[in-house]
């Protein structure tokens, strides 16, 4: 009889688990590393720090358009996000002259990221220009970098060399989703009136871009 129940409870809890096992599948992935810009609109890549990204964007940014995906209910983005150089966070002033700082992440014209990322410094009075992430714009409680997964690259332009003017944040969002199409955008609105090369002054880029389709 003890072995009847405990078989019938292992079925159980059997069914009952399998309901939650993901079946995972990688539909796209892209290091940039071939410089391949299959399936990417309004892509270009650039060498960073010994390796191929996708960008550099100030006032713009491109999309990933997949089809015929696998039949599934979640998928599954993820990509590195390197902000370059004097980003300014959520910082407005009276004349608006460098920010915010806003950057932003659609699917299938749904918007799933709209925050804004700070490189500053802190002052010698300890102020430091918030940023949004990992929250939305507009939050201003968060220090600049918080949520990064490096904050020790070195800058492109602007900041050329020096190491902090590039911070590396590791993107990842699970979102429900079951056409057989996906169209992923990537987007900025950068302001900084005070330069005459914008995109000296602060730019963002891409890499190791995936996406998997998840069925449950």
């Amino acid at each position: 009889m003890k072995k009847l129940i405990s078989a019938a409870v292992l079925c159980f809890l059997f069914v009952s688990c399998s309901k939650e096992v993901k079946d995972e599948q990688e539909v796209y992935f892209n290091d940039f590393e071939s410089k391949n810009l299959n399936n990417i609109s309004l892509g270009t890549i650039e060498g960073y720090n010994g390796t191929n990204v996708l960008g550099r964007y100030n006032s713009g940014g491109f999309d990933l358009q997949l089809s015929n995906l696998p039949k599934h209910k979640l998928v599954e983005i993820s990509f590195d996000l390197y902000i370059h150089d004097s980003w300014d966070g959520n910082k407005t002033g009276f004349d608006a002259v460098d920010g915010p700082d806003v950057w932003k992440f659609l699917v299938d014209g749904n918007l799933y990221i709209n925050t804004t990322f700070s490189n500053a410094d802190c002052d010698i009075t300890g102020f430091c220009e918030p940023q949004s992430y990992p929250k939305d714009y507009p939050n201003f409680t968060q220090n600049p970098k918080t949520g990064a997964a490096n904050v020790n690259l070195p800058g492109v332009c602007n900041l050329k060399g020096k190491i902090g003017g590039t911070t590396l944040y590791r993107i990842t969002k699970t979102i429900e989703h079951s056409k057989a199409d996906l169209l992923m955008q990537c987007r900025d609105q950068l302001l900084q009136k005070n330069t005459a090369d914008p995109k000296c002054d602060e730019s963002w880029s891409v890499d190791n871009l995936r996406v998997k389709v998840i069925s449950l």
